[in-house]
């Protein structure tokens, strides 16, 4: 009996053995699973995106382009005295507004009018000399007959009767002449203008070969503004041209303020090649006298207006390997991209062809988190506006609603950097 103790106890000891390790396999199998089941309980249903959402609308669609230009006046006169002479009289004031043939400066008038006395009377003398002559040549004629005079004689009687007729429509010319200073010494407005800063005094003497003009007179109503727009848009602005008369906006310089509406007179005949630009020449009436010459603008062309356009806003366009594409929300709050046909770009908005229609709502923020079948939820906010590429001749600008006539200062945007006819954004391709 002692012996089959003895035999049992190694047994006994290994079955305790097995046991334990089949305890310690359970508790580490129970313990690994534990935490996936709760991370699984965790997890739950999917978590919403929140994004920035904005509706496709149908709207009239203005198309700018945009060019640096300067203003000019329409004319512009440096006036300098015809004469030599002192002046007695300065009739304006500095920056005043004055009309054309208004008298503005007086010359001394006085030794042109002695002149002109001196040469009346030398004519009166020479008028007397020349009825004598004709006289005396009637004389000679009517003795021809008789054979009492020679016809040498007669022909140079008739000589001087022509001498004396030149001599005095020789003095009558040089009273004019100076009856013509006195004219130039009376200087008049050319034309309707404003008057620069003042560079004379009275007592002074002025000549007639001084460089430096007495004053400055521009006209600024109207006023003129000569910008420059890429050679490529130039066959598209004469096509538009024939069928009408086509509106500029001149903005300050940091074309945030419209200072005044006009109309395109011109194209230049030629393309600087140095630029690849035309210079295009704008007419305004300037009547509250906000441009000014020499000062620099920007210069807006409305080139035509898209009727009835489908447009999104440009931040909601994104790219990917097939093209350009938009996040479209469904009913259930869930996202689907849709490959959408880009016409144009214009500053925040962008006119869609395909793709989506007027009512749908697309994403125009958030997008690089999103996915096809993704659930949102629509927060407030503007899109954001980094998803613009800019292109030279093209300047932002708002769409309009179509029951809404859309102008230049209507349809102005913040943000006037051109943007690109297919502008999008990067951005993870559909179903990424």
């Amino acid at each position: 009996m002692t012996k089959a103790r003895a035999a049992s106890r190694p047994r006994l000891a290994m079955l305790f053995v097995l046991a334990a390790v089949c305890a310690w396999s359970m508790s580490c199998s129970s313990g690994a699973a534990d935490p996936k089941q709760g991370k699984a309980q965790a997890a739950g249903p999917p978590r919403a995106v929140s994004v920035a959402v904005a509706p496709v609308q149908k709207q009239d669609v203005p198309v700018y382009l945009s060019g640096l230009g300067a203003v000019t006046a329409f004319n512009t006169a440096n006036i300098k005295s015809r004469v030599d002479g002192q002046i007695m009289k300065v009739n304006f004031r500095e920056g005043q507004d004055v009309r054309q043939g208004d008298l503005l400066i007086e010359i001394d008038a006085r030794p042109f009018e002695v002149q002109v006395e001196q040469l009346q009377a030398q004519l009166f003398r020479d008028q007397a000399q020349l009825r004598d002559a004709k006289l005396n040549l009637d004389r000679y004629t009517s003795l021809i007959p008789s054979g009492s005079i020679a016809q040498q004689q007669v022909d140079t009687q008739k000589a001087l009767v022509d001498q004396l007729d030149g001599t005095v429509r020789n003095d009558q010319a040089q009273i004019d002449s100076a009856k013509l200073n006195i004219t130039y010494s009376h200087i008049t407005a050319p034309f309707s203008g404003r008057v620069g800063l003042r560079q004379v005094d009275p007592g002074n003497i002025e000549h007639a070969s001084d460089t430096n003009p007495m004053l400055i007179l521009t006209q600024l109503q109207p006023i003129a503004v000569i910008f420059t727009l890429p050679e490529d848009v130039l066959p598209n602005v004469a096509q538009q041209m024939r069928r009408g008369t086509l509106e500029v906006g001149a903005f300050s310089r940091d074309d945030q303020t419209k200072l005044a509406t006009g109309k395109l007179l011109t194209i230049d005949n030629q393309i600087d090649p140095s630029t690849g630009t035309a210079k295009l020449k704008a007419v305004f009436d300037n009547k509250d006298n906000k441009l000014w010459p020499n000062q620099f603008v920007n210069a807006d062309l409305l080139l035509e207006t898209r009727k009835n356009s489908t447009v999104v806003p440009t931040a909601a366009i994104l790219r990917g390997p097939q093209g350009a594409y938009v996040y479209a929300v469904n009913s259930d709050k869930t996202v689907e991209d849709k490959t959408v046909t880009i016409s144009l770009t214009q500053g925040d908005t962008t006119i869609v062809t395909s793709g989506v229609n007027p009512g749908d709502t697309v994403v125009t923020d958030g997008q690089d988190k999103l996915q096809r079948g993704a659930h949102i939820e629509p927060r407030g906010g503007a899109p954001s506006r980094g998803t613009t590429a800019p292109v030279t001749g093209a300047v932002q600008r708002p769409a309009r609603p179509s029951e809404e006539l859309p102008t230049p200062e209507s349809a102005r945007g913040t943000s006037r950097r051109p943007a690109s006819g297919d502008g999008t954004s990067s951005s993870a391709a559909p179903g990424d």
